[in-house]
């Protein structure tokens, strides 16, 4: 099992592709894609090869899915992803009553279909704002998922914990949706706050051998892919994050 790096996490290295000679190294062969690598995806993937490294799955903008669905899908089979991820929604476009969030997974089945006609999966990745309730009682989460029956879900385990709720309950709920789990931790209450309360994976207080335990119990075949929104030391994280994953896999079992 070898863990991947939502490229998100190291967008402060100031040489993305140099960074990819540094990851094997680390233990990290897999990457996930965000819009900052995906400039000049030719010359990236050919830094992926020359190093061992593909991106099985990658983030893409629902308003760039929507308004130009033709580049999104060339940069996925550019550079070699089987799985695209719609990632968020800004504020200002997030709905506020059920029958809106219904709408919203409408959209989402339907970048999915497109995706599908050309041999891809299509989800959703969650943030924090999905599991709050909506004035008229709906959580949006459960809304996405019952009303697009088809897409996939990458589950941010950590989110769901700032949401408010319990990531296992969501993970026994929605297991068979899951495609690909984001592996983050949140720091003890009043620390880290220069990195927005987040901490390497291990340092903090989420009890990953466990939800990494029910994770598996779900699928032996999910991506996980560690994530860092705001690390002080990307590489620094990266490395220790990855040791700490290797050794929460080998004390769990299938």
């Amino acid at each position: 099992m070898t863990v991947g790096l939502q490229l998100y996490s190291m967008r402060h290295c100031a040489d993305q592709i140099g960074l990819l000679a540094e990851l094997p190294a680390m233990g990290i062969t897999q990457v996930e894609g965000y819009g900052g690598v995906y400039g000049d995806a030719e010359a990236y993937r050919a830094a992926m090869d020359a190093n061992g490294i593909t991106m099985p799955s990658g983030h893409m903008g629902l308003d760039d899915i929507e308004n130009d669905f033709d580049t999104t899908l060339n940069l996925a089979k550019t550079l070699g992803m089987q799985h695209v991820f719609a990632p968020y929604l800004d504020a200002s476009q997030r709905p506020d009553t059920s029958a809106g969030y219904a709408d919203l997974a409408a959209r989402l089945s339907k970048a999915g279909k497109a995706y599908a006609d050309h041999g891809l999966h299509f989800g959703w990745h969650n943030h924090d704002f999905e599991f709050v309730a909506l004035p008229d009682g709906g959580i949006p989460m459960d809304i996405l998922l019952t009303e697009a029956p088809d897409i996939t879900w990458e589950a941010d385990l950590a989110w769901i914990v700032r949401g408010g709720r319990d990531p296992l309950d969501y993970i026994a709920k929605y297991g068979d949706r899951l495609t690909s789990i984001h592996v983050k931790d949140i720091a003890a209450e009043g620390t880290n706050e220069d990195e927005d309360g987040w901490s390497d994976l291990g340092s903090g207080t989420m009890d990953w051998a466990a939800l990494l335990q029910a994770c598996r119990n779900q699928s032996p075949n999910l991506i996980y892919a560690l994530e860092h929104d705001k690390p002080s030391d990307p590489k620094g994280y990266a490395n220790r994050s990855a040791a700490a994953f290797k050794t929460l896999w080998e004390k769990t079992h299938d």
